[in-house]
């Protein structure tokens, strides 16, 4: 099969390509899925992206965490098991000389419970047909700030805990994506927008390889 290839496709690294490596389950983002998610970000933020710090769950190629970062955000935490995968996500961030990222090679469900940090949106884009999203949802509030963006794509629509309201939802192939809004200890109504001052954030550090 032929190896698929990616890029970053705006801000500072805008074109940057990223090598994919060959892992089970490893899915990059499709460019302009992307492209796709970073205007609804930019509508939600009201374009503001300096202030936020972004957990990349599942990092892979680190398509979306690097494309965080090239949009300015303060900070991107990317969580990856795959050897090679974290070698390639270390060698891009050198690279780009991006200081704003951290690498941690490790497990995605021991971030949710052990990390201290909360943040303003997390990516969740995990291998298919595992039932990721079964136990991934008791643990996220963990890790979100008030009002947190969460980022899903899933092989079938997802069906949210009742403290998230799906504000935008698409399909690309296979591949239903979803951007989600948190809302700790707060009602919905016909998914309106939220309302909320996030929490302090707490400095995190690289996480033991």
């Amino acid at each position: 099969m032929r190896k698929q290839a990616v890029r970053i496709v705006g801000g500072d690294y805008r074109r940057t390509p990223i090598s994919v490596v060959d892992a089970p389950g490893l899915r990059p983002t499709p460019d302009r899925v992307r492209e796709t998610l970073f205007n609804w970000l930019n509508h939600f933020w009201y374009g503001q992206f300096s202030d936020k710090n972004v957990l990349d769950l599942f990092a892979g190629s680190g398509a979306l965490g690097f494309e965080a970062a090239s949009r300015g955000v303060a900070f991107v935490q990317m969580v990856e098991q795959h050897g090679p995968a974290v070698a390639n996500l270390r060698a891009l961030r050198t690279k780009l000389k991006a200081e704003h990222i951290r690498i941690h090679a490790g497990d995605a469900l021991h971030i949710l419970e052990r990390s201290q940090m909360r943040y303003d949106l997390v990516f969740i884009d995990p291998p298919f047909a595992r039932d990721w999203m079964d136990r991934i949802w008791p643990l996220l509030p963990n890790v979100l700030a008030p009002d947190a963006l969460v980022y899903i794509e899933s092989e079938t629509p997802i069906q949210a805990p009742d403290q998230y309201g799906i504000l935008r939802q698409d399909k690309a192939g296979q591949v239903h994506y979803h951007l989600l809004r948190f809302a700790a200890m707060q009602k919905t109504v016909n998914n309106a927008e939220f309302s909320g001052t996030p929490a302090p954030l707490t400095p995190d550090s690289d996480l033991p390889t």
